[in-house]
């Protein structure tokens, strides 16, 4: 690590509190928080006067294909990266490198990339995959090319587990294709948060989805049953089902902001999750790409496969926090617990990301009041600077 950072005036947003100080940021960590008084600082110390900014926990986003022309899937050390490099400047310190449904030995390929990557200094930091299918259904396929999905398997998934480093922390699968029970179980026993998505379950198959263990829903609304009169669906569940807590991607594309407010108000912020679901195309101009093979067109803020199907998103975690705080009744506060708090209790990581608190890693945002970015700090280190 390089020099310790003392961040200097600033509305800090702490677990508990919101202080006006100071805060010591020294090898990675968070090391102290001052109200009021100043403290000796060591000799080796910058300094960034906050006045009038806030202190934020770093995004962290658990659901992200890629960025700046690059994916997971490319199964290279520049292609993540270049992912990593990009991420600070949309306020995202740490995210869950994520796979799309191909074939067995992509698929491989990808999670021995992850094992072996070393994460980089002002980079945000890979804390893990999020193994998107293939263990989805045909029926909820989205953008997940059908030639390559199957059903679960726990030899391979174990296999999986092995090449990644242990590093699957969420696995998006259809939990209604565990039809011996055993799958889901197997993997909650081994720590993995298991997202329902791409899913044709009714109300009734995610109640015992939930029962497995089943403890999150995939870019909510998307990809699944909505709700009906008769059948509220995986959507319904989210709103009843006091357990989960639900992916969402807040572009306006994906969600009407219109059903974003009703998220908001039936679930609150406790049990929402911030992601962007962005693929190789973010951050980049309009024009010809690709996700898990297959063509994307992107342009007017849309990612679309040939036949109109959406295919990830181009949304910057920033943009979308932004969107939801301009949502009815949601405050800074709201937007910390389901861009920060949440994703990292999620992927049982609060230990150590989420929220500024003594001896948490140092992954701190300085904004305005209106999510605006003027610095994004990545274990300590200045990653980006804003205007």
């Amino acid at each position: 690590m390089g020099r310790s950072l003392f961040i200097k005036n600033a509305n800090i947003y702490t677990e508990n509190q919101l202080v006006r100080g100071s805060l010591l940021l020294e090898d990675g960590r968070i090391s102290a928080i001052y109200a009021d008084e100043l403290p000796e600082l060591p000799k080796d110390v910058d300094v960034i006067d906050a006045t009038n900014l806030n202190a934020i926990p770093g995004f962290i986003d658990g659901h992200i294909h890629g960025a700046n022309g690059a994916d997971t899937m490319d199964a290279t050390e520049e292609a993540l990266d270049r992912v990593a490099s990009i991420l600070p400047k949309e306020g995202t310190t740490s995210f869950l490198a994520t796979t799309i449904t191909q074939s067995p030995e992509s698929i491989e390929k990808a999670l021995e990339n992850v094992a072996a990557y070393e994460n980089k200094p002002r980079h945000a930091q890979i804390i893990g995959v999020h193994l998107e299918g293939p263990y989805v259904e045909k029926l909820k396929a989205g953008a997940q090319p059908v030639p390559y999905i199957t059903k679960p398997n726990i030899e391979q998934f174990s296999k999986w587990q092995k090449l990644s480093g242990n590093n699957i922390r969420t696995i998006t699968m259809a939990p209604e294709h565990d039809e011996d029970g055993s799958f889901i179980p197997y993997l909650i026993e081994n720590g993995v948060n298991v997202s329902a998505g791409h899913t044709d379950v009714d109300f009734t198959g995610m109640k015992k989805a939930v029962a497995k263990g089943v403890r999150q829903l995939t870019h909510l609304c998307n990809a699944m049953n909505g709700i009906h009169h008769r059948d509220i669906g995986a959507v319904g569940a989210a709103f009843v089902l006091k357990e989960l807590g639900a992916e969402l991607i807040a572009d306006g594309v994906h969600v009407a902001p219109e059903m974003l407010q009703l998220i908001y108000n039936n679930m609150g912020s406790e049990r929402i999750i911030l992601i962007t679901d962005a693929m190789r195309a973010k951050g980049l101009p309009t024009g010809d790409y690709e996700l898990g093979g297959q063509p994307v067109k992107v342009a007017d803020g849309r990612a679309v496969l040939e036949d109109g199907t959406l295919a990830g998103s181009i949304l910057k975690m920033d943009d979308g926090a932004r969107r939801m705080l301009g949502l009815e009744g949601v405050t800074m506060e709201d937007i910390l617990q389901m861009a920060s708090v949440n994703p990292a209790k999620q992927m049982g990581m609060y230990d150590r990301k989420g929220s500024i608190a003594i001896g948490k890693d140092a992954d701190i945002l300085l904004v305005d009041n209106d999510l605006n970015i003027k610095y994004t700090i990545c274990r300590g280190d200045i990653a980006f600077r804003g205007e």
